[in-house]
């Protein structure tokens, strides 16, 4: 059964965009219907997020099978370890609030860790830094960790006191470790004096509006709670749902698909950098932060294109061969199987979630971002000119060819006429303006970043594709240069 709906924002904010996804709507939904078919999923519900807005939202199958309750877009799924991200999110409003640095040795805050036995005598202490990126030593530890999902607390101290075994020496390697964000819901109670779930509701879950969100699960009515399945004999067998727990910052939260959407336009906000509110509830730059590729963890060439992979603050990290980069983390519990993927330069987000057990989300999302880039003919989004760079366009084109008092000018850096030799530069530019034939529109600088980019001249025969990088001075000068002739496209 398909349950597919369109959900546009505003056309004066987007342009067409909504429109465009609205073409690519039926592919997408037939993309999803093939992969809830493929994966025996009871259920699938998932969302398209493009600037901040949802602008394509489906549900499919059912949330209780033997009650034949369908999914609708405030069904409540398990998404486990997509939850790291919440926990990572609350470390850093702690370290933003000054309650915590990310250096900090992990027994400065549990301190029943001292008597940890590290695997060798030149082992360093375990740090926070190193249970965000899963650099601690600790082992990777599923599927036993999903087990220990519901764990009281007692449990989990106990289990501290015990100690715990290493695979690596802690900063060595990277390795997914669940209980390592375990230790930073511990962390976070002991610093906030919240239980992590209560700190994490107060802090960030409220602030976005995601009152569908929950850790228990009997706290969740019982008409939109997906039950969990595993598909074993050709038939669905249920599977036990486990309670709110110590090791519930691993992977205990549960929410619908319109919350969730709510969480990713928060992340998709954080760029580009700029000027302006920052009213939170995390600060743009912790969540570029915790988007970062932290922890190198694989580079793969199966798929024809190498993809390099890395994990942030309870966030993976990829880029592709074509310079791609996403963002985001995927869930899979006895039962469930979910993932979210952001693509920050194309302020695009990818959310689905299913209730069969380690239903593969993370390829068919990754699919799905790719038929949207080329059906909607996304572009990445352009890097915002300086007032400083496009200053030094104009001053630049008004020396040239032929670099007329250009010696004399301070807008080139100290630097500029020791490596390019005036001569040199006159000869180049005139042969080249020359080649080019009578000027035409002289096109807006596309920047890198704000203090480089390119510009192009057209010309009668050819065009002229200039380049140029500014210095680090309080006063950013010109400090590298290169010219080409480029054909007419």
């Amino acid at each position: 059964m398909l349950i597919a709906m369109s959900v546009t924002g505003s056309y004066a904010q987007m342009g067409d965009a909504p429109r465009r996804f609205h073409r690519a709507a039926r592919v997408i939904d037939s993309i999803y219907d093939a992969f809830a078919t493929k994966h025996h999923s009871p259920g699938l519900a998932y969302a398209i997020v493009y600037r901040g807005e949802m602008v394509h939202m489906g549900t499919m199958g059912y949330i209780d099978m033997e009650r034949q309750i369908a999914v609708t877009p405030q069904s409540v799924f398990r998404i486990a370890s997509m939850t790291k991200s919440f926990t990572a999110a609350a470390i850093l409003q702690l370290r933003d609030a000054g309650k915590l640095r990310l250096d900090d040795l992990v027994t400065a805050h549990i301190p029943e860790l001292k008597a940890q036995r590290l695997p060798t005598t030149d082992s360093p202490p375990m740090t926070i830094r190193q249970l965000l990126t899963h650099t601690a030593g600790l082992p990777e530890d599923n599927p036993w960790g999903d087990r220990q999902l519901e764990i009281d607390d007692m449990e989990f101290l106990a289990l501290i006191r015990n100690g715990f075994s290493f695979s690596n020496a802690p900063g060595v390697a990277y390795e997914y470790s669940n209980t390592g964000y375990a230790l930073l819901g511990e962390i976070i109670r002991r610093v906030s004096g919240q239980r992590f779930d209560a700190y994490i509701t107060t802090h960030i879950l409220k602030p976005l509006g995601m009152g569908n969100t929950y850790w228990e699960y009997k706290n969740v009515p019982d008409s939109l709670l997906a039950i969990g399945y595993r598909w074993v004999d050709e038939e669905w067998v249920k599977q036990p749902m486990l309670h709110d727990g110590a090791y519930g910052a691993m992977g205990g939260l549960m929410t619908s698909i319109t919350d969730f959407a709510n969480y990713t336009a928060l992340h998709l906000g954080a760029w580009p950098a700029r000027d302006g509110d920052d009213a939170g509830p995390i600060h743009r730059s912790s969540l570029r932060e915790m988007q970062r590729p932290w922890a190198f963890n694989s580079l793969s060439t199966s798929s024809g294109c190498p993809i390099t992979s890395a994990y942030g603050y309870g966030l993976r990290w990829t880029q592709d061969c074509d310079n791609i980069t996403t963002v985001g983390h995927s869930g899979g519990l006895p039962g469930f199987g979910s993932n979210w993927l952001i693509l920050p330069d194309y302020g695009l987000g990818i959310i689905c979630f299913s209730n069969v057990t380690y239903a593969p989300t993370t390829a068919v999302n990754t699919q799905v971002a790719k038929e949207v880039i080329k059906l909607t003919q996304l572009l990445p989004q352009p890097v915002a000119v300086s007032a400083v760079l496009k200053q030094r366009q104009q001053e630049l084109m008004g020396f040239l060819p032929d670099w007329e008092g250009a010696e004399e000018s301070d807008i080139f850096a100290i630097n500029f006429f020791l490596d390019n030799y005036i001569d040199r530069l006159r000869a180049e530019s005139t042969a080249i303006f020359a080649k080019a034939g009578k000027l035409g529109k002289v096109h807006e600088i596309v920047a890198e970043n704000g203090l480089r980019g390119t510009f192009l001249v057209e010309g009668e025969h050819s065009d002229i594709r200039i380049h140029f990088t500014l210095s680090p001075e309080r006063t950013p000068r010109i400090q590298q240069f290169a010219i080409r002739l480029v054909d007419h496209h």
